[in-house]
């Protein structure tokens, strides 16, 4: 018989590392419900600023919760996890630009910046200083993976063939996502819970907040899966394809530079359509806009678009 389990954040870790002792050990069929710290650690409060972000220091790691380990699974099984349920476990989010870091250069960015949400109500993320902006949440957890087999210390930053941080913003209540398991009992841990997020989370932050997220663990036994997939519980986006879009498109013969190019175009529109700061748009693109490859089969040029939901604005 199928057992629910509770496990809290008291404990984190910050690599993935196969030597971490499991905190929890359940069955097939078992489902357990996490408490997760956001990414920053408890860092930020409602009050914080800007200045706060070069206060806290170099990042060494997202806190995560776990790893369960799950009988009987070894490895060429696969990790079947259901998403059940997840919740808010604290009243606001927050969102930080730093040179350096995320999809534009910092030749962009001026320095440091600072967002906070009030993600009171449960349904929409509004900017602290702005009253016509409201983006609606969908919460999903940045990181859901296994252990890796490499031995030692790896950095959660990257996502990895077992998962990780894949900040897949699909993977919300209903969904199920299928992660290789490489070490006996996979060793699973997750975190980094985002309320909303835009596909390419391009200034490298969502909005970042603590949750509670149920799941349901199944095994797939010799099913051999390379690299994690997905399936999501119906529509993609249902909380924002809500109305209208406005998209910005950029060509060229490197995704990257396309992308970034996209989002720069979408920047100079919310600037000059909608009064925005650069900062203020660059998060508002981090959150709510879509990437997308329109097509890559016409060399020498790829097109990406970048497609922002207009439902965000009051």
């Amino acid at each position: 018989m199928s057992q629910h389990h509770e496990l809290n954040a008291d404990t984190v870790h910050k690599t993935w590392d196969n030597s971490i002792q499991p905190r929890l050990t359940i069955d097939a069929g078992d489902t357990v419900t996490f408490d997760t710290r956001d990414a920053a650690d408890l860092y930020y409060s409602p009050d914080s600023r800007s200045e706060d972000i070069e206060k806290r220091g170099p990042f060494v790691g997202h806190p995560l919760t776990g790893p369960v380990y799950i009988r009987d699974a070894v490895p060429d099984d696969v990790l079947a996890i259901e998403v059940m349920a997840m919740e808010f476990a604290s009243p606001f989010g927050w969102t930080a630009v730093r040179k350096g870091r995320g999809l534009l250069p910092e030749a962009d960015v001026t320095g440091p910046y600072l967002q906070i949400w009030d993600i009171t109500d449960g349904t929409h993320a509004r900017m602290r200083q702005r009253k016509d902006i409201a983006v609606p949440v969908d919460p999903f957890a940045g990181i859901m993976g296994n252990a890796l087999a490499l031995e030692g210390a790896h950095s959660t930053m990257p996502p990895r063939v077992t998962g990780g941080n894949m900040d897949n913003k699909h993977l919300t209540a209903g969904a199920t996502l299928f992660l290789p398991v490489q070490v006996p009992g996979a060793l699973f841990s997750t975190g980094d819970a985002h309320a909303a997020q835009g596909d390419g989370e391009c200034c490298v932050t969502a909005v970042e907040t603590c949750s509670r997220i149920t799941l349901k663990f199944d095994l797939l036994h010799q099913k051999n899966f390379a690299e994690p997939q997905l399936r999501t519980h119906g529509p993609l986006c249902t909380s924002t394809n809500a109305g209208s879009y406005y998209a910005t498109t950029a060509q060229g013969p490197d995704l990257f530079a396309n992308s970034q190019q996209a989002i720069r175009y979408m920047i100079e529109h919310l600037m000059a359509e909608r009064g925005l700061s650069w900062e203020e748009s660059y998060v508002l693109c981090s959150v709510a806009v879509d990437l997308k490859i329109s097509e890559v089969v016409d060399a020498p040029n790829w097109l990406v678009s970048a497609f922002l939901p207009e439902c965000v604005f009051v």
